[in-house]
């Protein structure tokens, strides 16, 4: 009692300066404190073989109180005066107020002159301080003292009883079975706790005030009657009479403090069974869910149609932004789970964990890293099967177009080859006929090159593994076939019309020269068609431009062409003007050509309808690629903002892990804000997506304005999500070994320091030579021998260090640090582990030993307990706990339901096996 921290003084000053602000007291409280409060002072007084009756009377003089101290302190006063003068009695008053203040009491409005004076209220105050002060102020339980102490250890005495709850110092009580409990649960002999009823609280409460001074040599402080009669009980009287049982009591406390030991140790074991499940179940469904989303990525099995391949890829997006996110949390939540878990471990001296086979962090990791593979070609292969299925049905379409062209040209071809008509022609008629055939002949050489590319095509597609490639090829066989048949024809009818074309001299040159002009023109006008009608696919504003430039240039030929069909018509205006003039029998037909002036007429009139089409189709492209163009600038300012940002956030997260600014709860504190400004800018993230998507839709397959794409920024910020998290939980993990290990915030602040000197490229790691150095400045002798810079230290190194510093190296006992610091075999030591053993070594934690000493307290000193003395003691469900895992005592002095208790204490500490 000769020292008080500065704390407890201010927990015992409240009560006082609540007295002091309450002078009007409750004439009902007032009663019931002269009463406890005299009966109090009596229970001491008494010692002295004197007592009070009226207590604003008897301490008028200061002897009675001064004594009343002396007794409750146990140490001597300063001498009384006995005079009986006023000034004598204040004189004695003061010296007791006086002692009461070296004890660290500050007192409020309380004078010697109000005491001397008989102020009850003021008497009162100050014997209520006196008992704060001696009876209630040093009352400790788990960590809690003074009235919350008192108050802690009468819920957990009274926790076990039906109708009881200690919520106060006041109506708590009125009932009495609070009191009742109280005798009961330390001397169940002496009252019947059964035959109690809560509606009948006078009988309860003199039962408690009876046994009370009958057996446990407790004063009656209270009257059931005013208590009862009082709507709130005063809280003083009833603190004051409960402190009594409290010290009454105070015996039993040995057995409470072990069976808190002990709730404590099963607390942790139960806590650490549950997360170790936890951990089971969470990766065991995260491989599970790896397990079936790789085969899916790896399917690389192509579809026929474009709306098949989008939908491949809307699936793929979906997964990337729905699916995968939650399983990137799920994963970082296991590591930081995992982490936590050894650390506790570690904290409470248990062995650390070793999930099942296959559930390892490692096989997380490696399973993990076989999803990113898969994961990683897949969406650029479906880009490039769009782009081959666009090409495709582009190249499909154009070999229709070519084929149907070409085989609306043909038809009725060979049946015109293979007439016999010069048998019975005039000669006039042969020479047409010869000439028809060379105009013929003409107009299939200009046909060749169109087969020729419908060929190509089809070649293309072939080779492209077009789904469609049957029928393609079986149209192009056919289609060649025709033209070789077509090619021989031509072949064996002009060598029929040579012969006959020596008995045949008539020719009209003016047909022929018709014919020999018309033909090129309309197979002119034909490609023009053709080419105007042509669909066309590009990606830039420049390949658009370059087609909007040749498109230019074939309007610049029209005036051209246009003069060549005038003149074409020129001609065949002159042979109907020459049938006409000489009565020529030609039946109004051109015997060179089936081209008519009608026809050139109507194709070039359906050219120069087309030219207005293919003008407002490439303007329109020219539109849809500006758009594009905009959204490339409009991902590419963004992607370019906010790459730079993840790096420079992932750069300053590195710094702030290494440096040393506050305490760890301020760097904590730090972190947790950068990690919810991070968090923050997840929208301008979902934005870029946003645009991402627009690009795709658009098949924008590339973008000069960035280096960036979007799987860049999506791995970026992963990245940054589990940096953030993982830096947070070390940090998290320092505070638990700081606090457990009862390191300070200057050795922590140093450990720091000295790590960070030497971490010179400021990587967050030590290499071997480093961290021999960081040691040395700690203390340690290391020696001298060169290693790998890898940030551990290998078995060897680690072994001379511990030599170093004192430790005996046999190769059992090297064994066995060796297990403790990488339980996982790995044959390298961190320093978090390295701090963890040097810590341990000095650390005050809970063993086996302990915690079979403690049972041994409630066992009585015998080597066994049984299950009655283990609910009696323990919580209920600790108490099962402990019946359900502790083997049957077989020793030599065993009784019906012996456990043994020892086996079970090395257990929970992996000893032995539970």
């Amino acid at each position: 009692m000769d020292h008080y921290d500065s704390q407890q003084t201010n927990d015992y000053m409240q009560p006082e300066e609540d007295w002091d602000r309450d002078l009007l007291l409750d004439p009902a409280w007032e009663k019931q404190q002269r009463k406890t409060f005299t009966a109090w002072c009596n229970s001491h007084l008494r010692k002295a073989g004197t007592q009070i009756e009226n207590i604003e009377e008897d301490f008028r003089d200061g002897l009675k109180l001064m004594l009343l101290l002396e007794v409750i302190s146990g140490e001597r006063l300063a001498k009384p005066e006995r005079g009986k003068m006023r000034v004598h009695k204040i004189s004695n008053v003061n010296k007791a107020l006086d002692f009461i203040a070296s004890k660290g009491v500050k007192l409020v409005s309380i004078g010697a002159e109000e005491i001397v004076d008989g102020n009850v209220k003021m008497t009162l105050g100050m014997i209520w301080t006196i008992i704060l002060r001696f009876a209630i102020q040093d009352i400790s339980v788990e960590e809690t003292s003074a009235k919350e102490g008192l108050l802690l250890w009468c819920q957990r005495k009274t926790a076990p009883y039906k109708n009881v709850n200690i919520q106060n110092f006041h109506i708590s009580w009125k009932d009495g079975l609070g009191f009742c409990a109280l005798i009961h649960r330390h001397r169940p002999e002496l009252i019947d706790y059964g035959k109690l009823r809560k509606d009948d609280p006078l009988t309860n409460l003199n039962t408690a005030f009876d046994v009370a001074e009958r057996y446990l040599d407790i004063p009656k402080m209270l009257d059931a009657e005013d208590i009862v009669g009082t709507a709130r009980p005063d809280e003083k009287a009833i603190m004051t009479y409960v402190s009594s049982f409290y010290h009454a009591f105070s015996g039993a406390q040995k057995a409470e403090t072990a069976a808190n030991r002990i709730c404590k140790v099963l607390a942790v074991n139960q806590e650490n069974e549950q997360l170790m499940e936890d951990y089971e179940k969470l990766a065991s469904d995260l491989l599970e869910w790896i397990r079936r989303t790789i085969p899916w990525l790896e399917n690389r099995v192509p579809e026929n149609t474009m709306q098949a391949m989008q939908q491949k890829l809307e699936d793929f997006r979906d997964y990337r932004r729905l699916h995968k996110p939650p399983k990137v949390q799920e994963k970082c939540q296991l590591e930081i789970n995992f982490n936590t878990l050894q650390t506790k471990l570690r904290l409470s001296n248990r062995p650390a964990f070793m999930p099942s086979e296959g559930r390892m962090v490692s096989d997380i990791n490696n399973a993990w890293g076989c999803l990113e593979q898969a994961e990683k070609g897949y969406e650029e292969w479906l880009l490039n099967e769009i782009r081959r299925l666009e090409r495709l049905d582009h190249l499909a379409e154009k070999f229709r177009q070519k084929a149907s062209i070409h085989e609306a040209w043909t038809d009725g071809k060979e049946a015109m080859l293979r007439q016999k008509d010069y048998e019975t022609a005039t000669l006039s008629e042969i020479k047409a006929l010869l000439k028809k055939h060379e105009a013929f002949e003409s107009d299939l050489a200009a046909h060749q090159d169109r087969v020729e590319q419908i060929a190509a095509i089809a070649q293309e597609l072939n080779e492209l593994d077009y789904y469609d490639s049957p029928s393609v090829n079986a149209r192009c066989q056919k289609i060649c076939d025709q033209w070789d048949n077509l090619g021989a024809l031509t072949q064996k009818r002009r060598e029929a019309l040579e012969r006959t074309e020596k008995l045949l001299e008539t020719i009209d040159q003016l047909y022929l020269e018709y014919a020999k002009r018309a033909a090129p023109f309309n197979n002119w006008m034909e490609g023009a068609m053709e080419d105007l009608q042509d669909t066309f696919i590009v990606h830039t504003i420049e390949e658009i431009q370059g087609l909007t430039t040749a498109h230019e240039q074939f309007k610049a030929t029209l005036p051209d062409a246009d003069k060549e069909r005038l003149a074409i018509l020129g001609i065949h205006n002159e042979v109907s003007k020459i049938v006409q003039t000489y009565h020529v029998n030609m039946a109004g037909t051109n015997p060179y050509t089936t081209i008519t002036p009608q026809e050139i007429n109507g194709k070039w009139d359906h050219v120069r309808q087309l030219v207005p089409r293919r003008d407002q189709a490439l303007t329109e492209e020219h539109s849809r690629q500006q758009h594009n163009e905009r959204l490339r600038k409009q991902f590419g300012a963004q992607a370019n903002v906010i790459g730079p940002w993840i790096q420079t956030k992932m750069e300053e997260i590195g710094r702030i892990s290494i440096e040393m600014h506050g305490t760890l709860e301020d760097q904590l504190s730090h972190l947790r804000q950068y990690e919810k400004s991070i968090v923050n800018y997840k929208p301008k993230i979902d934005q870029l997506e946003g645009d991402h998507q627009l690009i795709q839709e658009a098949l924008i397959f590339d973008n000069k304005h960035t280096n960036y794409t979007m799987e860049h920024i999506r791995v970026g910020w992963e990245q940054l999500l589990t940096t953030i998290a993982r830096t947070i939980n070390e940090v998290e993990n320092q505070i638990l070994t700081r606090d457990a290990k009862g390191i300070s915030q200057e050795q922590m602040n140093e450990f720091r320091a000295s790590f960070n000197h030497f971490d010179r490229d400021h990587s967050g790691t030590l290499g071997p030579e480093e961290f021999k150095a960081c040691l040395i400045s700690l203390g340690y002798d290391i020696g001298n021998d060169p290693q790998k810079k890898t940030g551990m230290m290998d078995t060897d190194d680690f072994r001379a260090c511990l030599i170093s510093m004192g430790y005996n190296m046999g190769e059992a006992e090297f064994a066995r640090i060796m297990s403790i610091v990488d339980p996982n075999r790995l044959g390298v030591v961190t320093f978090q582990a390295f701090i963890d053993f040097m810590s341990r070594e000095t650390a005050d934690t809970d063993t086996a030993d302990q915690v079979m000493a403690s049972f041994k307290i409630l066992a009585g000193d015998k080597n066994y307990i049984t299950g009655d003395e283990l609910r009696r003691e323990l919580p209920p469900d600790q108490a099962e706990y402990c019946i359900a895992r502790m083997a049957p005592y077989a020793g030599p002095d065993s009784v019906p339901g012996a456990l043994d208790y020892m086996s079970f204490s090395t257990a929970l500490y992996g000893e032995s096996d539970l």
